[in-house]
């Protein structure tokens, strides 16, 4: 019986520390207003971002590419109440007025490592979006180009989507990639990254 008394307020003790810890990250977040990066999935207390919980927008004035391919920050603000983690690859697709998808969705890049970013409330991480406008008018998979004004965005690791206002030429059938998106970053992204 002695053994487990003491076996369980071991227990209790780790399991107190690892709270603590997890709220002073929520805290320190929420106290600097900005993102937070570590390397590992934070502990339960912190849950994951759903698409309810983010806005999400192209920042269109900090693109910047050559040779047929434009590089921008897809930007994720933390618009709820309580402080939420993204890992991974976001899911982006363009899609038409009517909600139909056009074309296929976007593919991951490995430009940047995939960590861990924790958002206190208000607080934005970034992924960065290649839309490749030299594929949607040279391949011949892609004809007929449509115009939308909107992306169909998937936090990682979810299947309820938001979306972003973004005008593109985008195609009109699945089988050319013409956007790729990396893994979401701490920060604002800027036109350097």
């Amino acid at each position: 019986m002695k053994y487990f008394t003491t076996t369980a307020r071991r227990i209790a003790a780790v399991i107190a520390t690892a709270s603590a810890a997890g709220l002073i990250a929520a805290a320190a977040a929420s106290s600097s207003g900005t993102a937070l990066a570590a390397d590992t999935t934070p502990a339960s207390p912190v849950p994951a971002c759903t698409a309810g919980d983010l806005g999400v927008w192209v920042a269109i004035a900090q693109g910047d590419g050559a040779a047929g391919t434009i590089y921008y920050p897809l930007q994720f603000t933390n618009l709820s109440g309580h402080t939420c983690f993204l890992r991974g690859f976001p899911g982006v697709s363009a899609i038409s007025r009517d909600g139909r998808q056009l074309g296929s969705p976007a593919g991951w890049g490995t430009r940047n490592p995939i960590q861990t970013v924790i958002l206190a409330p208000g607080a934005t991480g970034h992924a960065i979006l290649a839309y490749h406008d030299a594929a949607v008018t040279t391949e011949p998979g892609c004809d007929p180009v449509f115009i939308t004004s909107e992306l169909r965005v998937y936090p990682p690791n979810r299947y309820s989507a938001t979306y972003a206002a973004f005008a593109l030429e985008a195609c009109s059938h699945a089988g050319p990639v013409y956007m790729d998106v990396g893994p979401i970053q701490p920060g604002v992204g800027t036109i350097n990254g």
